[in-house]
């Protein structure tokens, strides 16, 4: 069988290098689906792709960095899972763009694609490619209710920001979005329900602010509604599934602004979504950080590679994953999480490699994850702290601990999950539905 599905790909790419390929018919459907989700106005790609003109003037740059397999990025490895929101280009997709640019990036003719009902596509790549990007208007658009100045000192800046939701009944969303007001500066943000009404105060606080202490005393109702780093896309939940908020609820951003030598200044913004069906169970967040460290203390030494392991208590219940989200700083080079359940079988979460800082993701479980009660989540992280590390923020290195700046390291994980119900086994997700 893999004889024959070869011998047929090298049938198909013989007779396509025959053939004259163009943009609009062999080039676009691959630059929409797996490319444009990031690059296009306003996505964290650095560059649009949306139109024959944005790709052409890039193509070779386009066709070796797909040939590389640089682009598109997926840090995880699927052999170890599968997720709904893999990103990666198949053999015959990576030769049709080598093709195309040897043959001089042809555009040819515009192919008009049927447009499904609910799409909202951009006119200049119209058809099903964008799919994955289409969505209905936010229900809640939650602004920060100032925009914030990130000066020009070159240093990291850490800021709360209080962002009223003005809800007068509670309400079930089914998919969360946070748009960075300036992607210049900011590098991740952390979002958090507050239903206490005495979060006003920390409208603008630096994370290092002695005050800040008052706040922490405050259980969040909410420690991790949803967080945003770099390559992460909105969250879009299972059907029947959704995060609550109270009425009267508030919310907590938490930014970390990237050094900057100009000043510049940021309004992120918060799209709510929520469900237009009944919602049978709530999405619940379990978060692993450096306290649930089973080798402590958390110091890398100057020089030195370290590992740490991380461990939660037994499942008090079973549960179904919706998705892993990992996170680490620039001595981080791999992490990896499974669970161990009580007949000794491994279920497993993620595996990366080679860990990429700027490129982070919530990586959602191509079907929902059971994982029985009894189960114990591990996760383990290597990091390179020695000189020989080109990400080393230090040169000579230096001994590095626990802290929210980039300088400093971190290791934790946040698993959105549900109450199990039988049969989540056979629930596909599928990230940022047409329409939804």
């Amino acid at each position: 069988m893999k004889r024959a599905v070869f011998v047929f790909w090298i049938i198909t790419t013989t007779v396509l290098a025959q053939k004259k390929l163009t943009f609009y018919e062999h080039i676009q459907p691959i630059i929409a689906k797996n490319c444009a989700i990031c690059h296009r106005p306003g996505g964290i790609g650095p560059f649009s792709l949306l139109t024959y003109e944005d790709v052409a003037k890039r193509s070779k740059f386009v066709a070796k960095v797909t040939q590389i397999k640089y682009m598109p990025p997926f840090p995880a490895d699927r052999s170890f899972q599968h997720y709904a929101n893999e990103r990666g280009l198949k053999e015959e997709e990576i030769e049709l763009i080598q093709q195309w640019v040897a043959q001089g990036s042809i555009e040819g003719k515009s192919v008009k694609r049927k447009k499904e009902k609910g799409e909202d596509i951009d006119a200049r790549m119209d058809g099903p490619a964008l799919a994955g990007m289409t969505k209905r208007a936010p229900d809640l658009i939650l602004k920060m209710q100032n925009a914030f100045t990130v000066p020009n000192t070159g240093i990291e800046e850490f800021r709360y920001f209080h962002v009223p939701t003005g809800l007068k009944e509670e309400v079930k969303v089914e998919a969360i979005e946070f748009l960075p007001g300036n992607r210049k500066v900011v590098h991740h943000s952390r979002v958090m329900v507050d239903t206490s009404g005495h979060m006003g105060g920390l409208e603008g606080m630096h994370g290092t602010d002695p005050k800040l202490a008052e706040f922490q005393r405050i259980p969040m109702a909410d420690e991790f509604l949803y967080g945003w780093v770099p390559g992460n896309d909105r969250i879009q939940f299972p059907e029947g599934v959704a995060k609550k908020i109270k009425a009267n609820s508030n919310l907590i951003l938490y930014l970390h602004y990237s050094p900057s030598a100009t000043v510049q200044t940021d309004q992120s913004e918060i799209n709510l979504y929520f469900s237009q069906k009944p919602v049978e169970r709530e999405v619940k967040s379990l978060i692993l950080h450096e306290q649930h460290i089973t080798n402590p203390p958390f110091l890398i030494k100057a020089n030195e590679k370290s590992t740490f392991y991380m461990s939660t208590q037994p499942l008090k219940e079973d549960i179904s994953a919706i998705s892993v989200l990992p996170h680490m700083h620039f001595l981080g080079k791999t992490f990896k999480a499974f669970a161990i359940t009580p007949d000794g079988d491994l279920v497993p979460f993620i595996k990366i490699d080679n860990w990429d800082f700027n490129w982070q993701m919530t990586y959602q479980f191509d079907s929902l994850l059971h994982v029985p009660k009894g189960s114990v989540i591990l996760a383990e992280a290597t990091y390179d702290n020695t000189e020989e590390n080109p990400l080393n923020p230090f040169k000579p290195a230096r001994d590095t601990t626990f802290g929210w700046n980039t300088t400093s390291e971190m290791m934790e994980m946040v698993i959105y999950y549900v109450s199990y119900l039988k049969g989540d086994e056979k629930v596909k997700q599928a990230p940022n539905p047409k329409g939804g």
